[in-house]
């Protein structure tokens, strides 16, 4: 592994340390070698120090930093500590399978500047389904801002220095929850090198405490996410686009709400984007769909 370029694998975690432990191994298991790993703990006040120490791996390096709530920061300190030619994120509640930092890595040598990898969602029941991101085409600077995220940050490797250039996540409180999103983007202003692999190669664990909360504050986040490219990008599209863009951020909150059976709920979210942008046949889909939920009976 002598001539294997370097990995340096960004951790943020607070006071997960029984997820910690499972992720790392996963990471220990890599057929992938030359790597080193950097755990940003947010001070945690459970085991997670031991954690990291019972591995005993010089690889694996922890440092404790505060992030005031803002993953981003987290995120940012381990960019600023990275080595390596390549960094990968993998936050400690997500597990990587084996091969996953080899095969990553054979995409970025042949002259990808990001790759992303399917990968299997994870709820709390247990129960699997499979994510594709991609593709490619999907992903341009254009269609990331216009038709959303294709990206997934526990799935994605990055070129370091084009990752140092755009100075990693931006850290404004009011894209918590898309500043992922927000960096893809800024990412693909610079290179239209993205590759991504359909093969999954780790598995992202969601976790819904608090769903209808969440959703409303991711749809804030994305809200804002959207003013800021339109306002940087304003050349790029007419209002129209604009306008189908935003009701399409209602859709999408719309259908996670659906998905958790808040059909009342899931139902002004589509009204909303009915009243920005009535031309979408799949949103009045849609809306039938949360009729039959809210009039059918729930079985005991």
């Amino acid at each position: 592994m002598n001539n294997s370029p370097l990995v340096s694998i960004v951790i943020p975690t607070y006071n997960h340390a029984p997820m910690l432990q499972r992720a790392l191994a996963t990471v220990i298991e890599q057929t992938y070698q030359n790597w080193n790993a950097i755990v940003v703990n947010n001070h945690s006040t459970d085991n997670t120090l031991e954690v990291v120490a019972s591995f005993n791996d010089p690889r694996i390096q922890c440092i404790n930093f505060h992030n005031n709530g803002v993953i981003g920061a987290s995120r940012n300190e381990g960019i600023a500590r990275a080595t390596g030619e390549y960094i990968a994120f993998l936050d400690s509640d997500d597990t990587w399978f084996p091969t996953k930092i080899e095969k990553c890595v054979a995409v970025l040598d042949h002259g990808s500047d990001l790759v992303c990898h399917a990968e299997y969602w994870i709820d709390e029941k247990g129960k699997s389904r499979l994510v594709v991101y991609g593709p490619r085409e999907a992903a341009t600077h254009h269609n990331l801002i216009y038709k959303g995220n294709r990206i997934s940050t526990s799935a994605t490797m990055v070129r370091t220095t084009l990752l140092k250039e755009v100075k990693g996540f931006d850290v404004s409180p009011e894209l918590i929850s898309t500043e992922d999103y927000d960096l893809w983007i800024r990412l693909a202003a610079k290179s239209n090198k993205f590759a991504f692999i359909d093969e999954p190669l780790g598995e992202y664990h969601r976790h819904d405490n608090n769903v209808s909360a969440n959703i409303e504050k991711h749809l804030a986040a994305e809200l804002a996410l959207l003013a800021k490219h339109f306002s940087v990008n304003a050349q790029l599209e007419n209002s129209l686009a604009r306008r189908r863009r935003k009701a399409l951020a209602y859709y999408g909150a719309g259908r996670s709400l659906h998905r958790t059976n808040k059909h009342f709920l899931a139902l002004k979210k589509y009204a909303r984007a009915m009243i920005i942008w009535p031309i979408s046949l799949r949103l009045y889909a849609a809306v039938l769909l949360s009729l039959v939920g809210i009039f059918t009976p729930k079985s005991k």
